[in-house]
């Protein structure tokens, strides 16, 4: 089976070619902002994409006739359960109407199905960022006017329970996880039988990242918001760009942080040592969301790759569960097997309403 997956970026075009779970063919095409300056909105530049996506994948070798079915990255969508859905004309209407917001990701999907209907065969999304399958009580934020957000790493993360699970020699829906993915963002969310049904991330809650804030102090933020120190606009991007280890070190890079605690920098370490504690801190506080033992405290994203983290986290949080190390990121291969599911008749396709 050929599969052809997409996932468009805010600077780039992810393209793949999957032979079953093999990938056979990638390519990240850069998007500079002088190329995409004429493009008003994010849907202007459909055209623009789908012909780099094309071009890209004949001049490599494999003509669009020749695939089985195209897979695109879910985007900003409305809050749909967890698993693989055919592209409809309704989706696509909410993410050209960008309904929850507009993003280079809401581009995917629609153009999966342009291609699709192009040569006759499906195309499906896999786990979209709105993935929402939170309980109720999990969303109570404290004040009537506000709601605690689903709005996790669900593509990588739903993807690394499955491997996991399938280590164990059981299924994803059979299993307790907490599954902590640390990026750029982080989110860590707690996953019960096969829902993930509490977790923190996004620019709202849980820890503190390389560039993001985590949760904050609520009266000291109100009294900063309202200091007159930044306007709305920047008050966003502090909190969302230039905070969490930027906004203390200087820097994003965990290998230039990690060099610095090697050469003895210990307001370096007490930040790193921060990170770790607050990141830990939130895995165990998930443990009230199971009825049952956790099978595995699974740990994912770029930062899975520091050992300085990973040993730091087993260290905290092994009282709760053994862990696992999955580091990366599997976005692309998640889109690929989600497909595989449907087409092999694992799984049947969720329609999107």
């Amino acid at each position: 089976m050929r599969i052809l997956v997409i996932n468009p970026g805010g600077t780039s075009t992810k393209i793949a070619v999957y032979e079953n779970d093999n990938e056979v063919f990638k390519k990240s095409i850069s998007h500079t902002a002088e190329e995409l300056r004429p493009f008003a909105h994010v849907f202007d530049e459909f055209e623009y994409r789908k012909e780099l996506i094309t071009g890209a994948v004949e001049e490599a070798g494999y003509p669009l006739s020749t695939f089985d079915c195209v897979a695109g990255r879910g985007g900003l969508m409305r809050p749909v359960p967890g698993g693989t859905y055919v592209v409809n004309d309704k989706m696509v209407d909410d993410l050209r109407n960008a309904v929850e917001g507009e993003h280079a990701s809401n581009l995917g999907a629609v153009i999966a199905k342009s291609i699709g209907d192009q040569i006759g065969v499906p195309s499906f999304v896999v786990d979209p960022v709105s993935v929402d399958e939170m309980m109720d009580k999990a969303r109570v934020a404290g004040i009537k006017d506000l709601e605690r957000p689903s709005w996790f790493h669900a593509l990588n993360h739903k993807a690394v329970a499955r491997f996991t699970a399938k280590k164990l020699g059981k299924k994803y829906e059979d299993c307790n996880f907490i599954v902590a993915h640390l990026g750029s963002g982080i989110s860590i969310v707690a996953h019960n039988k096969g829902k993930m049904v509490d977790g923190s991330g996004g620019r709202t809650n849980g820890p503190f990242s390389p560039e993001r804030c985590g949760g904050l102090p609520t009266y000291p933020l109100i009294e900063l918001c309202y200091s007159g120190k930044y306007t709305r606009n920047e008050m966003v991007d502090k909190v969302s760009k230039f905070a969490g280890m930027y906004d203390y070190l200087g820097t994003k890079d965990l290998i230039e942080i990690e060099e610095m605690i090697n050469k003895g920098d210990e307001y370096a370490k007490m930040i790193y040592d921060a990170f770790t504690y607050f990141t830990a801190r939130e895995i165990c506080s998930y443990v009230p969301a199971f009825q049952e033992p956790i099978d595995r405290i699974i740990i994912t994203g770029g930062i899975a790759h520091s050992e300085y983290v990973t040993a730091s986290l087993e260290k905290m949080t092994r009282t709760v569960a053994p862990m696992e190390v999955v580091a990366g990121e599997f976005e692309m291969l998640a889109l690929a097997l989600g497909s595989m599911r449907v087409m092999n008749g694992e799984e049947e396709a969720k329609e999107y309403k």
